[in-house]
């Protein structure tokens, strides 16, 4: 066979080509065709290599993929051996780290500035926003530098506005949804904040903000939202607990806008689920159980605000003191000044009228008859449990209507009306207490005075009986005027 029958040789078609080759004879084909299409390669992959750079010349060998997947790994050792090449960074010393405060500070009251004087244009201030974020960038490596912490405090105190932006920071990073994705991480992040006294800062920070400010209001709310997630973080008692309880005591004490605030942001729900722990339990330690006294005295002061006490009944609060009143634990005598405050003035009606129906008249008048002998060893006197009995007791006869409230004074006929002589009993005490201590009101107005508000208290439920029993009852079982 001759060299024209070569050239003009074509294979049968359905013969399976080999893509192996040497390139002999169909190479010649394909450059007589001017090198159309490469034997074994696609179009795709021919656009593939033309795409690399990888030149295809008269018939020479093309490289194939894996070597063009070598080379680009080689160009990619070469730029990161180019990184490691490049100079390291200063380290983080307390020079560097007042050199970055200061720029940080230069570049926030620059950016504040170009705000205030071009609100409507971001175009301004866009450069000076830019600015102080690559300076915010470059300080998060302080927080591998534990030691230089006191310099960022120093800071907090010059900016309010800085310790704003870290509170609002710490709110989301504590958001309890993303917290869920990762409990590793967040216990990770927990552990870190207790270790940096995160607590004492935010009482710092709120000292100096103003609530008439908007943007400083707003810290304020972030920062007892971190407050509420503390105490809610983890189940097991510890000191930071017993801190934040002791701060929402004291800031709920005499500020209704920090309990209706409270209020909004389920800290009711909050506040009762951590006291359903001591509902069978009596606390551990004496720390543990100063922290439960004070998330009562949180409650009570939250219950002081009419709204609160419609989320402290829709969250079954008055079921949860119930029980409490029934298990004889510690935290009965707390239980019973909760509710008191929950049920007192025309607002705890509804209190009154579902304390009733939970068969709260079971739980109350065992009380109300005779001080518990434990009562006596607990941190609540026999005059306060008496003054609370009977401030409860009160409220329901001034609110409940119809059929809750004969059930209520059917509580005072029962076995021959002993109700009604206990009642007496302690009226008569009290009201000799009151005469005494009038004498006495200059000498030894303190000492008396718990004896007066008790006295009081006993005195209004008399009253308030008697303005819904009957006088010839009372007469027959005492012989003595009530009014006297």
């Amino acid at each position: 066979m001759d060299v024209g029958e070569l050239l003009n040789y074509q294979p049968d078609r359905g013969a399976k080509r080999n893509r192996d080759g040497d390139g002999g004879a169909a190479g010649a084909d394909e450059d007589s065709r001017g090198g159309k299409q490469h034997k074994g390669l696609s179009a795709r992959e021919m656009a593939r290599y033309r795409e690399a750079g990888v030149g295809i010349e008269g018939g020479g060998e093309m490289r194939d993929y894996d070597d063009l997947s070598q080379d680009r790994k080689r160009i990619l050792e070469k730029l990161m051996d180019r990184d490691e090449e490049e100079p390291e960074a200063e380290p983080v010393d307390e020079s560097s780290v007042k050199k970055m405060i200061l720029t940080f500070e230069k570049r926030s009251y620059k950016n504040q500035e170009l705000r205030i004087k071009f609100p409507d244009n971001p175009e301004k201030f866009m450069e000076t926003e830019l600015d102080l974020n690559d300076v915010i960038q470059e300080m998060h490596v302080i927080a591998t530098m534990p030691d230089l912490y006191h310099l960022l405090v120093e800071l907090n105190a010059r900016a309010p506005h800085v310790a704003i932006a870290v509170v609002d920071l710490l709110q989301e990073l504590t958001d309890i949804d993303t917290l869920q994705e990762s409990e590793e991480g967040a216990e990770v992040l927990i552990d870190s904040l207790l270790e940096g006294q995160v607590v004492a800062l935010l009482v710092q920070s709120m000292e100096r903000l103003d609530e008439q400010v908007k943007e400083e209001a707003d810290g304020i709310y972030n920062t007892l939202g971190k407050d509420m997630y503390t105490i809610t973080a983890k189940m097991p008692f510890d000191a930071n607990k017993l801190y934040c309880s002791e701060i929402l005591a004291i800031l709920l004490q005499n500020n209704d806008n920090t309990r209706e605030l409270l209020g909004e942001m389920d800290g009711i729900d909050v506040l009762l689920q951590q006291l359903s722990v001591f509902k069978r339990h009596n606390p551990s330690t004496a720390e543990e159980q100063e922290m439960m006294e004070n998330l009562f005295d949180a409650l009570c002061s939250c219950l002081m605000l009419a709204a609160n006490r419609d989320r402290f009944l829709k969250g079954e609060g008055l079921q949860l003191m119930n029980l409490m009143l029934r298990e004889k634990k510690m935290s009965r005598c707390s239980s019973m000044k909760v509710l008191d405050h929950g049920m007192i003035g025309a607002e705890g009606a509804d209190n009154c009228h579902k304390f009733v129906d939970i068969l709260g008249l079971r739980t109350i008048f065992p009380l109300f008859m005779k001080t518990p002998k434990k009562m006596k060893k607990s941190v609540s006197s026999e005059k306060e449990h008496e003054e609370h009995v009977c401030s409860i007791i009160a409220s329901m006869l001034r609110n409940l209507k119809s059929q809750q409230r004969s059930r209520l004074l059917n509580k005072f006929t029962e076995n021959d009306c002993e109700k009604v002589d206990r009642l007496m009993e302690m009226h008569f005490k009290y009201l000799e207490a009151v005469q005494q201590a009038d004498k006495r009101i200059e000498g030894e107005k303190h000492a008396d005075g718990c004896n007066v508000t008790c006295a009081r208290t006993v005195i209004q439920l008399s009253k308030a009986f008697t303005g819904n029993a009957s006088s010839s009852a009372l007469t027959c079982k005492t012989g003595k005027d009530l009014h006297a």
